[in-house]
């Protein structure tokens, strides 16, 4: 029995290995359609922080999905010849340059959409085009829809997935059972506003949307009806749930379920989450005058919120037959009720950044040890609005 698993699974291994060995050759478009696609040169203002040639930098982004899609030994070129820029992929299954021509046709509408916002006169000097580039294009567990990157993600990381939010939700994947490594398959991002800004820039951003619907719903269905499935979404913060209702029709709350049809006959269940940076703001003391009370309690709410949001999509990411209600009513009760000193300890040392020893401590004092069994109750009022993240 022993040799006939072995001999299975080796089986299987050269299977695996015979479909990823191929070459995929790919006209990507002409030289003018590929800087304008990828935000060439991305951190240049007469000096360049990275002198990278236009190739190069497609490169860099073609890469980056390479190695979230799991195929470590692919490797690609890009060269251009008679004004055509041509990307070779080595060692990847046939077929996977069908996604990225996919994505780079919809991010088409979205150089349509900035160039009609800049028309317009909206556009502004700090704004850079930036599409959803090097995050996996095939195996893909989950997506996450978001409002905008911020604009050092493309100056200076030239990475989709480097970012204070983005590092932050892959922690709370890896809290729910994720392994580090493997949180890119599961953050997939969707901007509404495809465009690197400030982080500030969030309430400047609300008039820009509308420029952007054609590219918004076909990118949303590219990318959430995976071959294998409808994939889970997370929408992130209120903007973003806001265009779900305007979009899709279907309301949506903070730990709220809904599903939408992003082609007939199709169903996307969507969980709506805070945006992973809104704990900063609501366990400020500054949104509450400066009530450190307050905002400890605010903050831990947030964290158990988020907590069951990050479980959820790590659950169906993993199993997507499951049942979504009955998985996200399990989650809650893991991060606020039976692992709820556990939600405090992180909310203490990833927030408050308390060492490990104080943060239990800060968990088991009389202070803050009734908070944990109000986890679930609504967040106390703040004084201040909070930002358009």
């Amino acid at each position: 029995m022993f040799k006939l698993t072995r001999l299975s699974f080796t089986f299987v291994a050269l299977a695996v290995s015979t479909v990823v060995q191929a070459d995929v050759e790919l006209d990507l478009g002409t030289a003018q359609r590929v800087t304008q696609l990828f935000a060439y040169p991305n951190n240049c203002s007469v000096i360049c922080f990275r002198p990278l040639t236009l190739e190069q930098t497609v490169e860099h982004y073609l890469t980056q999905s390479l190695q979230r899609d799991g195929y470590s030994r692919a490797r690609v070129s890009v060269k251009t010849e008679q004004g055509q820029v041509r990307a070779r992929f080595t060692g990847v299954p046939d077929g996977y340059g069908q996604p990225l021509t996919a994505l780079l046709n919809t991010a088409d509408l979205a150089y349509e959409g900035a160039s009609r916002l800049n028309r317009d006169g909206k556009w502004q000097f700090s704004w850079y085009l930036f599409l959803p580039l090097g995050m996996a294009l095939e195996n893909r567990k989950s997506i996450e829809l978001m409002h905008f990157p911020p604009d050092y993600s493309l100056t200076h990381y030239q990475d989709y997935l480097e970012s204070a939010t983005t590092d932050r939700w892959a922690t709370l994947l890896s809290a729910n059972g994720i392994p580090a490594t493997q949180t890119p398959e599961y953050q997939t991002i969707i901007d509404i506003a495809p465009i690197a800004a400030p982080s500030t820039a969030g309430k400047d951003l609300e008039g820009v949307y509308s420029y952007f619907s054609e590219y918004q719903t076909r990118v949303v269905r590219e990318l959430s009806l995976h071959p294998t499935g409808p994939l889970p979404m997370v929408a992130f913060g209120a903007p973003v749930r806001s265009w779900i209702q305007q979009h899709y029709g279907q309301t949506l709350g903070v730990l709220g379920l809904t599903q939408i049809s992003p082609a007939e006959g199709s169903k996307v269940a969507v969980l709506g989450a805070n945006h992973p940076s809104y704990i900063w703001y609501a366990a400020n003391p500054d949104s509450y005058d400066g009530d450190e009370q307050k905002a400890d309690e605010a903050g831990l709410k947030v964290m158990g919120q988020d907590l069951s949001a990050a479980c959820w999509q790590a659950g169906m990411g993993q199993k997507p037959a499951s049942d979504p209600n009955v998985l996200l009513k399990g989650c809650m009760n893991t991060w606020q009720v039976t692992r709820k000193e556990q939600t405090c300890e992180l909310f203490y040392t990833s927030v408050r950044e308390l060492s490990a020893e104080q943060a239990k401590e800060k968990c088991t004092s009389a202070s803050i040890k009734p908070q944990l069994k109000r986890l679930k109750s609504p967040l106390p009022e703040a004084s201040v609005a909070a930002p358009a993240l």
